[in-house]
């Protein structure tokens, strides 16, 4: 008998119901076949945050942040930007790795990231720029060296304007060269991604 489609918690409902409870199971391959399925699903967003933060095992972490990435939208990114913040350097690295699958979603989170108290995390949000529009990214990256006053943020931000940054970042790297020409690598590093951004370099 075919099913019927249109009512609500019908067929579809139910299975989706049934995905997110498998979510909870004791056994790692079913959390896995569970995150995969929800993949897409608005709708999953809650139970993958709070199975999210309790899963031991990376690779179905992994499933569960492709699930967000292919659900995409504000809610997605509101689960996954805290774990840029987790002690163990593998989450940071999924986290930052399924944000910038996400450069439009992740844009309106960028200025609080990218002025964040903690020097770590606006180190960190100079890579979600990476994938970003390159003038969108050039704007966001210059506005944060010129009030950043830690060498290794500006570091991070100059080596991603270096791949991706605009003409107009180049007042803001000679700014940036003259605030930092006690600190001898950053002047340099200033001077690859100028170099790069004219088209100058050999």
């Amino acid at each position: 008998m075919p099913l019927i489609r249109g009512k609500k918690g019908g067929a579809s409902g139910e299975t989706s119901s049934s995905q997110q409870g498998a979510l909870d199971s004791p056994d790692a391959d079913s959390r896995w076949t569970a995150a995969r399925a929800l993949a897409g699903q608005a709708d999953a967003v809650p139970a993958l945050a709070v199975a999210l933060a309790r899963e031991p095992i990376p690779r179905v972490r992994e499933a569960m942040m492709t699930a967000l990435i292919r659900i995409g939208n504000t809610a997605s990114v509101e689960v996954i930007l805290p774990y840029l913040r987790s002690q163990d350097a593998s989450v940071r690295a999924a986290a930052i790795e399924a944000l910038q699958a996400l450069p439009d979603a992740i844009a309106p989170f960028m200025t609080p990231l990218l002025s964040d108290g903690d020097s770590d995390v606006r180190l960190l949000a100079t890579e979600l720029a990476r994938n970003m529009k390159a003038s969108e990214a050039t704007r966001l990256l210059c506005e944060l060296i010129d009030h950043e006053h830690h060498p290794n943020v500006c570091a991070a931000a100059i080596d991603v304007l270096t791949e991706v940054g605009t003409p107009d970042a180049l007042p803001t790297l000679e700014r940036c060269a003259a605030r930092f020409a006690a600190t001898p690598f950053l002047p340099f590093a200033v001077s690859v991604a100028m170099s790069r951004i004219s088209g100058e370099e050999s």
